[in-house]
């Protein structure tokens, strides 16, 4: 009796360690080992909190998709870049790890190991890691239309525009925006880029606008200037959302556009959702 005791204890015992290592295996092994239920998006948005801080169906990518009566996929992080901070500048997990060099070539790579370790950080959105998972799943290969819509923070942080020297310093923003279009380009040259430049703000606790507001050597617009120069020289499309977009005649139009001077309201992303479908269908 001993001996059989004996021998079903090891037998469960040795289920039990099976079950362990399956369990741990999800949280070690790299993401790139385990199998992902790949998903097909015609047409993906990364972007900053302009298009990702409103998430539900009022959302831009939830109006765009009804109104093109196709899927889109929502996967704009609040506060990124476009380029690269230096990390003495602010938080890693928007000046490296989700900025869109990063994204770039974690989507050529078709590994977003990366964008993971941000998983338990306490700065980050509630949405993050949902929107990281669900990224990782996103069959790029089968992505017709990808929107790019940075800008925003790129001015915030001051990042610098231009590196004379280096065409594609991914610190400055024309650089990291060559970069991405390159990096991109490689790992699917079929795919449609559309670049969306910021809207025009306001910053209602310093009663200034982005015409005012000082955060580094130039103001917002110069950020979508370049933008659009760049698009032109690397002949990739550029929707303009910050000229004739929002009439900022007087200090209260932020009222009208906005939630908070920044951030588009309802009208306001209807509005800039039919501006994203207007370029897409207008081909």
């Amino acid at each position: 009796m001993g001996r059989e005791r004996r021998r079903k204890s090891k037998i469960i015992y040795g289920i039990l360690a099976a079950l362990v290592f399956v369990a741990l295996a999800g949280v070690t092994f790299p993401r790139g080992q385990r199998k992902i239920q790949r998903t097909e998006y015609p047409v993906v948005i990364l972007g900053d909190s302009l298009l990702g801080l409103c998430r539900d169906e009022t959302s831009v990518s939830e109006i765009l998709s009804r109104r093109l009566g196709r899927e889109v996929f929502n996967g704009a992080f609040g506060g990124t870049c476009m380029a690269v901070q230096n990390q003495h500048t602010g938080d890693i997990y928007t000046t490296e790890l989700l900025s869109m060099v990063s994204l770039s070539k974690a989507v050529a790579a078709d590994d977003f190991g990366v964008q993971q370790t941000v998983r338990g950080r306490r700065e980050v959105m509630d949405y993050f890691m949902d929107t990281v998972d669900e990224l990782e799943c996103v069959d790029f290969r089968k992505v017709e239309i990808l929107i790019l819509e940075f800008g925003i923070n790129d001015y915030h942080a001051g990042i610098p525009l231009e590196n004379e020297q280096d065409p594609f310093d991914e610190t400055t923003y024309a650089g990291a925006l060559r970069s991405v279009i390159h990096t991109l380009r490689k790992s699917n040259p079929d795919m449609r880029i559309i670049l969306a430049t910021p809207t025009y703000s306001w910053y209602p606790s310093h009663k200034l606008t982005c015409e005012e507001y000082v955060t580094g050597d130039v103001f917002l617009e110069a950020y979508v200037e370049k933008e659009k120069d760049v698009g032109e020289e690397m002949d990739v499309e550029v929707i303009d959302l910050y000229h004739g977009m929002y009439e900022h005649e007087v200090w209260d139009d932020w009222k009208t556009y906005t939630i908070d001077g920044l951030h588009p309201n309802l009208d306001a992303r209807e509005w800039i959702a039919g501006r994203l479908e207007a370029a897409i269908l207008d081909r």
